[in-house]
């Protein structure tokens, strides 16, 4: 963990490779956190549990001094308990409103549980917000310490100055605060906007977007890559002729696509910063310009809508011996706690024979989607079935979800009649 912390401070000037070896790190086991005003330093640290913590440092707008002065303040008196204490012992020269903005949108300030990242930077009407709040306390506050200093009979009057009230007001969205976080310290930390997809990735993409980066060996070759839009350009040639630029980004990085003429007429409504887009095309020769291949765009469709007009069902392979009791009733738990459209279909397959069996689970319909892909996973190899009638098994998804709890009762006549019928 020490090593990859060297590692991340010493490329973060270049956030690429930040991402890059964030992703290292969580492969290798060791788990990065996010900047913590109690707990950071100046650049990337492993903290007491081994785990590799954000540097205050890393976070845009927090500015140099302001950093250096909460550290040597914490070091010397312990702790922030709360975010009107972190006010009372920091200055407003060290710390402003602009500090104050970023180190809660960074989520360096989520070890104070009482207040939510958008109460930092949003009100209700009429209202100010949590940041404008704390800044006026803090002035209050110190200007009353002044006062009590220079005074005829000097020290504290005895009453402490109450914190101001905070209204509730709903907290960001998880995409809405992934944005923030990017925009502040320059990568997804506690999440990625992506994860909500991984199923779909995983069962139609056969390519990370960076690979579309380099093609040079890739004539003829079909990808088929999913993202969301980091940017967009829409510009016109010098013949006046209308033409755009769309950045796509995954966990591997970004990539650029040119849309010209009637690709870009075609696709324009694509064309928008925060859409999640499935892209598929080949990469072909060119007939100008100096580069001899190009990814040629074939389909874009919205990734959200990939399950719905792709997904048929859903596949579960597994072995007979691990067929209980117990098994079949959580897999009837599951499909009643996910119920929806999707098809059902189970396969048994005895691996030293190589004889199997197939089977679609008639009473059972599903919910194609991530939550239950990663409860089914814990019964065998799930796989999607797609509208061509297609079998893609998946293998595990390391999805962030939380996991149903699956009681186990007793097992319906119907569905015990399938599974007998799909055993015999």
């Amino acid at each position: 963990a020490e090593y990859m912390a060297a590692v991340l401070t010493h490329s973060q000037s270049n956030l690429e490779n930040v991402t890059y070896f964030i992703d290292e790190s969580r492969k290798m086991g060791i788990e990065v956190l996010g900047p913590h005003v109690n707990e950071s330093g100046v650049y990337f640290e492993v903290n007491k549990e081994g785990k590799i913590r954000f540097g205050l440092g890393a976070i845009k707008g927090a500015g140099d001094a302001a950093v250096d002065a909460m550290i040597k303040e914490r070091e010397a008196h312990g702790p922030f308990a709360s975010i009107f204490d972190f006010a009372k012992r920091m200055s407003n020269r060290a710390v402003n409103k602009k500090t104050y903005e970023c180190l809660a949108l960074s989520g360096a300030f989520d070890c104070f549980t009482e207040f939510h990242r958008r109460q930092y930077v949003a009100a209700k009407e009429g209202d100010v917000s949590l940041t404008e709040k704390i800044t006026r306390y803090a002035s209050k506050v110190q200007q009353e310490a002044q006062s009590a200093q220079a005074s005829l009979f000097g020290g504290s009057t005895g009453t402490e100055m109450p914190p101001p009230k905070v209204d509730l007001i709903e907290p960001f969205g998880e995409i809405e605060k992934l944005h923030f976080e990017k925009e502040v310290v320059g990568v997804y930390i506690s999440g990625h906007p992506l994860d909500n997809f991984k199923f779909e990735m995983s069962a139609f993409c056969n390519a990370p977007v960076s690979l579309l980066n380099d093609i040079t060996a890739s004539e003829g070759k079909e990808y088929k890559v999913a993202g969301i839009v980091a940017s967009v350009e829409h510009r016109m040639t010098k013949t006046g002729r209308p033409f755009g630029k769309l950045v796509l980004e995954d966990y591997s990085g970004k990539t650029e696509f040119t849309l010209w003429s009637d690709d870009y007429l075609k696709y324009k409504s694509f064309l928008m910063p925060g859409l999640f887009l499935y892209i598929e095309g080949n990469v072909v020769r060119k007939t100008w310009g100096e580069m001899n291949l190009e990814f040629k765009i074939r389909s874009v469709e919205l990734l959200n809508e990939l399950a719905t007009k792709r997904v048929q069902g859903l596949a579960l392979k597994t072995a007979p011996e691990a067929i209980t009791l117990e098994w079949v009733a959580r897999l009837e738990t599951l499909c009643r706690q996910h119920a929806g459209k999707a098809s059902l279909k189970l396969v048994l397959r005895d691996e030293a024979s190589g004889i199997q069996t197939d089977a679609i689970a008639r009473q059972a319909r599903v919910q194609a989607q991530n939550p239950l892909i990663q409860l089914l996973n814990k019964l065998g190899e799930v796989g999607v079935v797609t509208d061509k009638g297609e079998v893609r098994w998946l293998g595990a998804l390391p999805l962030k979800i939380e996991t149903a709890k699956t009681e186990v009762g007793t097992i319906s006549p119907t569905f015990a009649l399938e599974l007998a019928e799909l055993e015999n």
